[in-house]
């Protein structure tokens, strides 16, 4: 699917029963992707995203034709805010006496201050798997420290979605639901500005947000260890785009590979102590 085709103010069907749920801003450069899964009646909500969004969110919910009171779990890769700040609001609405909230216990200690009300589960003493009714499952995958001590990744066996939370993300003024870089993009040295379209360069959003956002260049590419055997469909990031393509993916792994000077190491690399 083409970006020219979306329509942002309505959902968008990712992959089988798999919709992005998200608020939509060109202008904002720090989008929030919250994804529904479907499957025989049952849904869950990965990373159901901030208090300000949570009309839209919601909006987009109701109008997939999904039963509120057939969301059995509201899945966070990990605890801030602007995956979590509307736990309350989708507490309130969804109203269904079994659900839980499912994280790794060391989110779960942090969850509890934006709700008590409903009862958490880890992924651990699930043995990093959810199953639906019908079978289908979400395996969990940690990430340890990329960003938080609890952060993990889940992958849809059905679909092959790869949902990765902060990795793979992006703060990215040149945005779109489905990532723009093609395969010149592998041969090019990132800059500010591509020299084919001039708009602001992916690949390099995608290695500020890194620089920022994760602890350390070892905890990076930990991360990117764990999937590295995966069979993806679609990378999709909690911020920033749709990895959609084998060869997308491919570049922007090796880019992360390569980086150095994530998060403390380029703080030490600059402050030697």
């Amino acid at each position: 699917m083409g970006n020219r085709e979306l329509d942002y103010n309505e959902y968008i069907e990712i992959a089988d029963g798999v919709y992005w749920v998200g608020f939509a801003d060109k202008n904002a450069g720090f989008h929030c992707n919250p994804y529904l899964i479907t499957d025989h009646g049952e849904a869950v909500l990965i990373d159901s995203g901030s208090r300000n969004d949570f009309s839209t969110v919601m909006l987009k919910i109701m109008r997939t034709g999904t039963d509120l009171g057939k969301i059995k779990r509201l899945i966070y890769q990990h605890y801030d805010p602007d995956l979590c700040g509307n736990i309350p609001h989708m507490e309130a609405l969804i109203n269904n006496k079994e659900l839980k909230i499912l994280s790794h216990k060391e989110n779960n200690i942090f969850i509890d201050y934006y709700s008590t009300k409903t009862s958490k589960e880890c992924i651990e003493d699930l043995g990093f798997v959810y199953r639906f009714s019908s079978g289908r499952e979400l395996h969990f995958i940690r990430t340890p420290f990329a960003h938080s001590a609890g952060s993990f990744v889940t992958y849809d066996t059905k679909t092959k979605v790869l949902f990765s939370s902060d990795l793979f993300g992006s703060y990215d003024a040149n945005w779109s639901l489905y990532s723009l870089i093609i395969g010149k993009c592998g041969d090019c040295t990132p800059q500010n500005s591509c020299p084919v379209t001039e708009k602001p360069c992916q690949i390099t959003n995608i290695w500020k947000f890194h620089k920022s956002v994760m602890p350390s260049t070892k905890a990076l590419r930990f991360a990117l260890k764990q999937i590295a055997g995966l069979d993806i469909s679609i990378i999709a990031p909690q911020h920033g785009s749709l990895l959609h393509t084998p060869a997308i993916q491919k570049i922007v792994i090796d880019r992360l590979n390569a980086f150095d000077g994530i998060g403390i190491d380029q703080f030490l690399g600059e402050n030697e102590i």
